[in-house]
């Protein structure tokens, strides 16, 4: 069956009767070991795959439910494409992409993919077969550009890349240089030279693969995050840590059971993605709703919200502000109960007006890439707004000095996690090839985030603002450096210093400032400024391009020449 055929309801059940012809018996499962084993109560079993040790029990219980209940997965595009997959549907094809990653794309246990698509099945189908196969999977946005997608795989050392016949050709044009990438799949309609065509290689496989024994302590996912200086580093994540480090936050945070749809709005790349749209929901037999959009469209996901049966969002900060634009009381939400945000902070007077129109509380948590999701409002407690909640379980927060002392309520300071006596197993490995930067978050008995904030009397911690350079804009993580490094070379540029600036929608957007070389100084300053934006663009992703630029004769800078960040980031945000 091509795999395009299979998105409809007769191939689904030719799925279905085929699968009952390989029969697995599923080991047993107590779930209330991992609500134990989250809070940090019982220790982390030697080996784990959420795959095998949670997917295929759900299949197994729904196998013997009776009645009718949720698929796995919903998928729309906007177009009147669908797709519903059970737990049974979703474990007969995973298991077959697993056969495609091990047999033609020669990938064995321990080699890692980079895998860049955007909102659609197959993502979800390679996400399940890396965990079948032990392959090590490597997500990444569909806005990188070849010198990020060149990066990630020269870093990474990845020996397959899968994406869109959009990025194929992108990728063709550096690939000579990628000494270790010996396999190229497209997920694509169409055929390319030199590629792999997914669908072809997904109806030539066997129905039946084994999934390979995993200790909790394996790698599992690599994720690039963005720092205040150098490129992206690679965090290192295992199968403890990712797998069963979100069960708590799907069943408390989320709220959600099998009863319940879960939509979360996220691109693919994000942790985000994988807690909200994978972990979180189906360690709980939730359904995950998927929407492929082109970008963002308010107006497409309020009609969505309204036609469909969505019981709970997510969605960055900068979506509600934009949904809040409109009049959300021409809109009659379907089932819709349970709002949820994350990845940069929420504006109060979002949270009022979406309270407002909708009768809905918005709740925010706070987390990273290298440690998941630590403190929450959970569905029940007390709102504050402007605050990210409290520390959830395991974690214990505090506000420390430089020196490691924990700091009075309402003492400013850096938000850390204590690491002693014992290191929360949800943490993140290592910085993949960086061991100064892996150490440089320890200070004393705490993990530092390199985030500043305040807790108050009750326990409720305030975001204050990054303690480095980092923006976090739409809920990306964007490095002055990368855009700095962008700028320079165009010849206009003699040198610029990146930092954040307040918006209205977005929270904080890139602003650049920028040293023009004589000759270019007596340019149309709107002229070039848009042409330097257009150069960003093309050289980085484009979601990393300074939307605000400003032209100055000098930067300030120290006395050894380091430029002063802090200095321009105060003025924009009105601190001096």
């Amino acid at each position: 069956l091509e795999f395009k055929v299979l998105r409809s309801p007769r191939s689904i059940q030719t799925l279905r009767r085929l699968f009952h012809q390989y029969h697995k018996t599923f080991a047993p499962l107590n779930f209330s070991d991992y609500e134990a084993i989250g809070r940090c109560e019982q220790e982390v079993p030697e080996y784990f795959n959420f795959a095998s040790d949670v997917l295929d029990r759900w299949t197994q219980i729904e196998k013997e439910r009776k009645g009718p209940s949720n698929p796995a997965l919903w998928w729309i595009n906007g177009k009147g494409d669908e797709i519903k997959w059970s737990f049974e549907e979703l474990g007969f094809l995973s298991q077959k992409v697993a056969n495609v990653l091990s047999g033609p794309c020669n990938l064995q246990r321990g080699d890692r993919v980079l895998v860049i698509l955007p909102q659609i099945p197959e993502w979800w189908l390679l996400n399940v077969a890396c965990m079948r196969t032990g392959v090590i999977f490597i997500p990444g946005t569909i806005q990188l550009t070849a010198q990020d997608v060149c990066y990630r795989l020269l870093a990474s050392k990845a020996k397959c890349i899968i994406t869109t016949d959009v990025l194929a050709p992108v990728v063709d044009s550096f690939a000579s240089k990628c000494q270790f990438l010996k396999t190229k799949v497209v997920v694509s309609e169409s055929s390319r030279a030199e590629w792999l065509k997914f669908s072809d290689l997904l109806k030539a496989v066997p129905a039946v693969h084994n999934c390979v024994k995993t200790k909790s302590q394996d790698p599992m996912v690599i994720y690039f995050t963005s720092g205040a200086t150098g490129s992206p580093k690679m965090v290192e994540h295992s199968y403890g840590s990712f797998g069963l480090g979100f069960y708590l936050c799907g069943r408390y945070w989320m709220n959600v059971t099998p009863a319940d749809i879960a939509w979360n709005i996220s691109d693919t790349a994000w942790v985000k993605a994988a807690i909200g749209s994978l972990f979180g929901p189906w360690f709980q037999g939730t359904c995950v709703f998927i929407y492929t959009m082109p970008q963002f469209d308010p107006k497409a996901v309020l009609n969505t919200l309204c036609r469909y049966p969505v019981t709970t969002m997510c969605s960055t900060s900068t979506a509600y502000s934009m949904l809040v634009q409109h009049d959300l009381t021409r809109y009659a939400f379907k089932t819709l109960k349970h709002c949820l945000t994350g990845g940069e902070p929420l504006n109060p007077k979002v949270m009022a007006q979406w309270k407002s129109q909708t009768g809905l509380t918005i709740h925010e948590a706070y987390g990273q890439t290298e440690i998941g999701m630590i403190c929450a409002n959970m569905k029940g407690m007390k709102i504050k707004p402007g605050s990210m909640g409290k520390a959830a379980p395991p974690y214990d927060i505090q506000i420390i000095d430089e020196n490691g002392s924990v700091l009075p309520p309402g003492k400013e300071g850096d938000i850390a996690v204590k690491i002693d006596p014992k290191r929360p197993f949800t943490f993140f490995t290592q910085y993949l090839d960086d061991p100064v930067k892996t150490a440089s978050t320890i200070r004393g008995n705490f993990y530092i985030t390199g985030d500043r904030g305040y807790m108050d009397e009750d326990g409720y911690i305030w975001f204050m603002g990054r303690s480095d350079d980092v923006i976090i804009s739409s809920g990306y993580r964007i490095g002055p450096f990368e855009i700095e490094s962008a700028l320079t070379q165009h010849p206009a540029v003699v040198e610029s210093a990146v930092v954040s600036s307040p918006d209205p929608i977005r929270t904080e957007v890139v602003k650049a400032f920028v040293v023009l070389s004589p000759s270019y100084k007596s340019q149309d300053p709107k002229q070039l400024a848009c042409e330097l934006q257009d150069h960003v663009k093309k050289v980085t992703a484009p979601y990393k391009y300074p939307r605000k630029i400003e032209f100055v004769q000098q930067l300030p800078k120290t006395i050894t020449g380091k430029i002063k960040r802090n200095e321009l980031r105060n003025k924009e945000w009105g601190q001096i």
